[in-house]
């Protein structure tokens, strides 16, 4: 006991005990006072877009011309649509997870409307929000596109800095977007939080069904145990069943909440509020217009799309050791993702890397042999960066450049109160946060990526974190972190394609993030979904990364995948006891999934030892090579779907509910998904399964397993004999899936 008592202190030590921000705010009701004499009912044109006014009950809402008949946005009858507060945030960090409590006062509880004009295309409603304190303010709103409404909400008196917009919806009516959320396809009844930060462990799941551990891992682990709502990738942004849109403009703190049956509201930690309402009539014109402001991904180069990326770490030997293993199981590799090609260090959660972005050369003895004798059999490089930095002089005694040194005599980092750099904590190790702001700082790490990762010929890396910026920290610009703390991940993006194109390396190199908010598919050249756990988890596991990547696909990270077999295991110090590892099965169903993603990539995972590797036998091998030749058979779709996806800004893996608006069966499907809009697949995401329930809409398909020709009228189906592959169906008739059937063929697949 005094052993098990022991671990419990240390890990209180290492890990704290706060958690990762929840939604934190209340919904509000206002009311609303108006003078129908003063503003009496009325129509004003906006060229595509009216706004009705009924002055007799108090009624504003809006059309289009395209669809008079189609309310876009109203408010409810009589009650208010805007209101204000005064609000006093403390937001605290721990290894990139964040709690903020937040003092509200003066909460406004009645709108009034003094006057509503139409000025050069833009209507003004001015009034006050009367509260123990009044103040005065002004809602604008414009047409900024043919299709996109801006509105424009602030107050007169500054203290007032939290902002609310609250409206009307239907009573059926469902929502979706946020960015990447691992745990919730369909948002109708919860309240959103839209703050970028560590998605946590777990993600609210109990990860173990031993209570003893249970108990210490939800204690000890706290600072990296999240919800159902925190995410690496989140915008303030939905798309409802409905095609109505909205979207804010902010890059401050918001909640968005669903939880009434018949009103939205939104909440902003801001003095201003800026959004767009979209005029769609279907969901992927609502994309289509969504994409146009945050920005399209454009096609990847074909190198990484033709076959697998093999993430592995330990040096020179072992990665000609696993490439034999694939030439014997004959797998069409296309990369070897090296992420420890800085250096590989031991700490108490696992193998991790050092974070001083240089070749170890010790670990990877001659380099340029290497990727040379890879590059003559057409396989690329890849490697690893964040932006953090750590000291390397204490511990590994092989480095050449000290860039932690280097950043801190240059003012590089983000300093805490006392004008030291602030150090956040990851598991065991502090680092320090390059400070992003300071164009300085951004020539710096780029000329680092410039010259420690292009110049030696990496064609592609993970550019992890950048959702983790402190709140506490003074910035070189001067900028509050209250805005830049979502913008972080979108600059640290735009840093790494700047960097590539500068080097005239465009369309060639590829990087990948983890954390990203409303641009960051502009910057990007590809997403991937962060750490899973190595289970089966609805929350945190394999089915959280099916519903991760068809809820960012709503957002514009259109490009996206996830480590094939998870990333997350947990052991518990001094008891010996594995929370986590990664099994043969659970790898065996993710290359599976993965068959039918953008990208097909491997991780060893945080503790390689723990878990299943696809080299690991000659049978998991060839299973692997069986996916990456399915992969490989759809790669002429996959090449459409990324020019789709530039011009358009439409997913590759989508929810049913985009080409099936109109079936509610579709809503919260997040257990199958469509690949463009000709091919349905159903992996299978249970232990010790091989049937999978399908839901086939409305329509005739055809089994491309079995040729099985099913004409549904939106039914569920078993699926049975599933024992080395996924559930996949293509629309009969469909060139695509009649295609990609004779690929299969082709490759020896049946």
């Amino acid at each position: 006991m005094k052993l098990k008592m022991l671990a419990i202190l240390i890990c209180i030590t290492l890990y704290g005990d706060k958690t990762n921000a929840r939604a934190v705010g209340t919904f509000y009701n206002f009311n609303l006072q108006f003078n129908a004499a003063q503003n009496p009912s009325n129509n004003f044109i906006l060229q595509n877009f009216t706004i009705h006014w009924n002055g007799s009950t108090g009624n504003l809402f809006i059309t289009h011309q395209n669809n008079p008949s189609k309310i876009l946005w109203q408010n409810i009858a009589g009650k208010g649509f805007c209101g204000a507060a005064q609000g006093n945030e403390t937001i605290t960090e721990s290894r990139g997870s964040f709690n903020i409590v937040d003092a509200k006062s003066n909460i406004t509880q009645t709108q009034t409307i003094e006057s509503i004009t139409l000025v050069n295309n833009q209507l003004t409603i001015k009034g006050q929000f009367l509260a123990a304190q009044n103040t005065n303010y002004t809602l604008s709103i414009y047409e900024e596109s043919s299709n996109q409404l801006h509105f424009d909400l602030q107050t007169e008196n500054i203290n007032f800095n939290r902002l609310y917009l609250s409206y009307a919806c239907e009573t059926g009516e469902q929502f979706f977007g946020f960015g990447e959320q691992p745990s919730h396809l369909n948002h109708k009844g919860n309240r959103v939080p839209v703050l970028v930060q560590e998605q946590g462990i777990g993600r609210g799941d109990n990860i173990t069904d031993n209570a003893f551990v249970n108990g210490i891992v939800n204690l000890t682990l706290g600072a990296s145990v999240g919800d159902d709502y925190t995410s690496y990738k989140v915008v303030p942004q939905y798309i409802s069943s409905k095609s109505n849109a909205f979207f804010l403009k902010n890059y401050e703190y918001s909640e968005f909440d669903f939880t009434k049956n018949n009103q939205i509201q939104i909440e902003l930690y801001a003095g201003k509020l800026e959004g767009n309402l979209i005029y769609a009539e279907n969901p992927y014109q609502a994309i289509e217009e969504y994409t146009s402001y945050c920005g399209r991904m454009q096609p990847l180069p074909a190198w990484i799309v033709s076959g697998a990326i093999i993430g592995m770490q330990g040096g020179t030997a072992k990665l000609y050791d696993i490439w034999q293993k694939m030439k014997n199981a004959d797998v069409p590799v296309i990369a070897f993702w090296t992420q420890d090609w800085i250096g590989q260090r031991t700490t108490l959660a696992g193998k991790q890397l050092w974070w001083n972005w240089e070749l170890d050369n010790d670990r990877y003895p001659n380099w340029n042999l290497l990727h040379d004798s890879l590059s003559s059999n057409t396989i690329s490089l890849m490697g690893y960066i964040n932006p953090f930095l750590v000291d390397v002089t204490a511990e590994k005694s092989n480095y050449r450049r000290d860039m932690y040194k280097e950043a801190t005599q240059n003012n590089y980092l983000v300093l805490n109160d006392a004008g030291q750099p602030y150090q956040v904590q990851n598991t065991s190790f502090t680092s320090g946060v390059l400070d992003l702001s300071d164009t300085g700082c951004v020539h710096w790490i780029k000329d680092i990526i410039k010259d420690e990762m292009l110049a030696r010929g990496l064609k592609g890396w993970m550019a992890d974190f950048a959702e983790a910026l402190p709140f506490d920290v003074e910035l070189h610009s001067g900028e509050s972190t209250a805005t830049f703390h979502n913008k972080y991940p979108e600059v640290w993006e735009r840093i790494n394609k700047e960097a590539i194109n500068e080097s005239n390396l465009k369309d060639t190199v590829v990087f990948f993030s983890r954390a990203g908010y409303t641009k960051s598919p502009k910057y990007a050249t590809l997403f991937w979904q962060g750490d899973q756990l190595v289970g089966w988890g609805k929350n945190d596991g394999l089915k959280s990364a099916v519903t991760g990547l068809l809820s960012g696909g709503l957002s514009g990270f259109t490009l996206n995948h996830s480590d094939i077999g998870g990333y997350t295991s947990i052991t518990v110090p001094f008891i010996n006891y594995l929370v986590l590892g990664r099994s043969k099965e659970l790898l065996r169903r993710w290359m599976e999934m993965a068959a039918f993603t953008p990208v097909y990539r491997t991780h060893e995972g945080l503790g390689p030892d723990k878990n299943y590797q696809v080299y690991q036998d000659t049978a998991t091998a060839k299973h692997f090579a069986r996916n990456a030749k399915i992969y490989r058979a759809w790669l002429f779709y996959r090449k459409q779907l990324m020019e789709e996806a530039a011009q358009k800004g439409y997913p590759i893996c989508r929810p049913l509910f985009l080409d099936f608006p109109n079936d509610v069966n579709t809503y919260s499907l997040s257990t199958q998904f469509m690949v463009g809009s000709e091919l349905l697949v159903a992996p299978v995401l249970d232990q010790n399964k091989t049937t999978v329930n399908v839901y086939l809409p409305n329509g005739t398909w055809v089994n491309i397993w079995t040729n099985q020709v099913v004409n549904s009228t939106g039914q569920n189906f078993s699926i049975t004999g599933l024992s080395d592959r996924a559930a996949v169906f293509y629309k009969q008739g469909s060139a695509v899936g009649l295609q990609f059937k004779q690929n299969l063929m082709n490759e020896g697949i049946n």
